[in-house]
């Protein structure tokens, strides 16, 4: 891999939100691009010290397993994935790489022996490597099959979803978890393109949703490396495109299912004084997440004592911090990054 896989954003506020101790055991539940399991490594990892800290770091793609083995870019200080143990994949002493979908978290917490975490950061942002890696299909940029999955050794495609689901189930996934307005008029198209034609490729669903063909960008240029090529989208359907793949990378992924289940066994998982960090992408997610440190239950229910103090298990630290207009300059990705810290009572 040559490209960059991903960029955190907001790394240095992350980390610092985490308060990490350098004996201290933490969780990176989205590896991605590893940036922040080697900001926290380099933080338990004193210059001249023996490792006391560790770490473990999920990810369910196996690209990002592949990236964690490559030793040109996933290196801590002076160590580097070199030291891998390519049959455990494990780098170091102190760092383990779970080839899992975080949702399992306490299955694999219990697997290794662990009872309790002095915390847990989860980037829920795509990585820049899923937008530009066109065979994917997450993006409508380019010519590519409607795949979208996380995991690609299972599960269904956007393509079955799209060829499968009912007009009303299209309508919802649409409304829920892309805020489109108009998602009824736009089940209904694929409804009517399906009967048809099975829609299998990104250009088709574009097409589809625009109401033409849409075509290739005709430079030479354009023919990416690996054979893809990309669409010629006008600007102004831009906006509306990325709801709609949003809403079906969602779906193809059960993304709120996993979170939630996730941000349960972190709150069973953290011990007292330790912190989750999490930063957040689109509203729907932010909301699970904003509900979920205020009130300690997926409800976003706030109980309260006879006094009327607010019973819940965690202490806000952080309450939706974004990204500078520097950093936004330099990474116009992290625009819609929310971070959120939460300190466990």
């Amino acid at each position: 891999m040559n490209e960059i896989y991903h960029i955190p954003a907001m790394l240095r506020e992350t980390i610092q939100g985490l308060n990490i101790q350098p004996d201290g055991l933490y969780v990176d539940v989205t590896f991605g691009g590893g940036g922040h399991s080697r900001a926290i490594l380099e933080a338990i990892r004193q210059e001249g010290d023996e490792a006391r800290g560790v770490l473990y770091s999920f990810d369910q793609d196996l690209d990002a397993y592949k990236n964690a083995m490559d030793s040109d870019r996933f290196a801590v200080g002076t160590q580097t994935a070199s030291l891998l143990d390519h049959a455990q994949g494990a780098l170091l002493e102190n760092w383990q790489f779970v080839h899992s979908n975080f949702r399992y978290l306490r299955n694999f917490m219990d697997y290794y022996g662990v009872e309790q975490i002095d915390g847990l950061l989860g980037d829920l942002g795509v990585s820049f490597h899923h937008f530009d890696c066109p065979e994917r299909g997450f993006s409508f940029r380019f010519s590519a099959p409607l795949d979208m999955r996380m995991n690609q050794s299972g599960g269904r495609t956007a393509a079955d979803i799209l060829n499968s689901y009912s007009e009303e189930d299209l309508a919802r996934v649409l409304y829920i978890y892309g805020e489109m307005n108009n998602s009824r008029q736009i089940a209904k198209k694929i409804v009517k393109a399906r009967g048809q034609k099975a829609i299998e490729r990104t250009e088709e669903l574009v097409g589809i949703v625009m109401g033409r063909p849409v075509g290739l960008l005709d430079a030479a240029s354009q023919l990416l490396d690996n054979g893809y090529r990309e669409l010629d989208i006008p600007s102004g359907a831009k906006k509306e495109l990325a709801k709609l793949f949003q809403a079906l990378r969602i779906e193809v992924n059960d993304e709120m299912g996993a979170l939630r289940e996730m941000l349960l066994a972190a709150k069973d998982l953290l011990k007292s004084g330790g912190r989750i960090a999490i930063l957040t992408y689109h509203s729907l997610e932010d909301r699970i997440v904003k509900n979920f440190l205020r009130s300690g239950n997926l409800e976003g229910k706030v109980e309260k004592d006879f006094y009327g103090n607010i019973l819940t298990p965690f202490k806000v630290i952080e309450k939706g911090l974004t990204a500078s207009v520097e950093e936004v300059e330099m990474n116009p990705r992290a625009r819609s990054a929310k971070l959120r810290v939460a300190e466990k009572l």
